[in-house]
C-alpha cells in the first residue's frame, strides 16, 4: 500500500534549527518516521555552527528565535562563501499575518511552512525544496 505522504524517494539529512524542545522533538518524530536524519540546533547560532561542520540536504529555520531571528541566520548563511550557502532553507513559523509567502523567498528561504505543522505540507516543501529546479513551496498547513 502506498503513502498518502511525498516521498524524495531517498534519505536526507534534514537540520532543524527552533529554539522550542517540543517543536524539535515533533518535526525529528516526522522525519525520521519517513526515513530521514533529523539534526536539532537549539539557536540560529548553533545552526550555523553545524552548517559549517557538516552538509545538509535541507534546513528547517524557525523564523523567530532569541538573540538570532531565522531571518538572521540565513542572512548570514547567505552571504558566506562555500557550497553551504546553497543549501535549500524552508522558513517554518506560526506568524502568517506579517509576512506574505513571497516575502520568505525575497529573504533567501526556499519554502515556507506554517506552525502548527501539518505532516504532508512539511514534507511537500522538503520535496520541492530537495529536487533540483524546484519552485518555492508555500504550505498554507
Amino acid at each position: 500500500m502506498s503513502s498518502p505522504f511525498p516521498t524524495v524517494g531517498r534519505s536526507l539529512v534534514i537540520l532543524h534549527v527552533d529554539d522550542d524542545p517540543m517543536n524539535l522533538r515533533v518535526v525529528e518524530e516526522i522525519l525520521t518516521a519517513f526515513h530521514h536524519r533529523s539534526v536539532k540546533a537549539a539557536s540560529g547560532a548553533e545552526g550555523l555552527q553545524l552548517i559549517a561542520e557538516q552538509a545538509f540536504d535541507v534546513i528547517l529555520m524557525d523564523i523567530h528565535m532569541p538573540g538570532m531571528s531565522g531571518i538572521e541566520a540565513v542572512e548570514r548563511l547567505r552571504a558566506r562563501p562555500g557550497p553551504e550557502r546553497d543549501t535549500p532553507v524552508i522558513a517554518l513559523t506560526a506568524d502568517v499575518t506579517s509576512r506574505r509567502p513571497d516575502d520568505y523567498k525575497a529573504l533567501g528561504f526556499n519554502g515556507y511552512v506554517s506552525k502548527p505543522i501539518l505532516v504532508s505540507g512539511l514534507l511537500d516543501a522538503i520535496k520541492a525544496a530537495a529536487e533540483p529546479h524546484s519552485a518555492p513551496v508555500v504550505s498554507p498547513y
